[in-house]
């Protein structure tokens, strides 16, 4: 735990959807869409743990995206330091009309 770092705090703000020993999911609170977040701080998890943070994202965005198509997008734009991952719909960060 980083003193400071919201993703550690684990604060529920936002609709919880499952959590583990290594991970919770809940809504972004910036997007309002599906986000794991890793219970370690960190920027980099090992490749098991990525997995498991993915198959449990998965889980959660079939279910609230239902026949939507949805993609991972682990870019940690607003906390870099801090391994976390969302749920997208296509065209999600598109401009304009759809």
């Amino acid at each position: 735990m980083s003193e400071g770092c919201e993703l550690c705090e684990a604060a529920i703000i936002t609709k919880r959807y499952f959590e583990d020993d290594t991970c919770w999911i809940g809504d972004c609170e910036v997007c309002l869409v599906p986000m794991v977040v890793w219970r370690l701080h960190g920027a980099a998890p090992p490749p098991e743990v990525i997995r498991h943070l993915h198959d449990a994202l998965a889980v959660v965005a079939n279910e609230e995206f239902a026949a939507t198509p949805w993609s991972i997008d682990d870019h940690m734009r607003n906390i870099p330091d801090h391994y976390h991952a969302h749920a997208r719909p296509p065209y999600f960060w598109r401009r304009g009309p759809q």
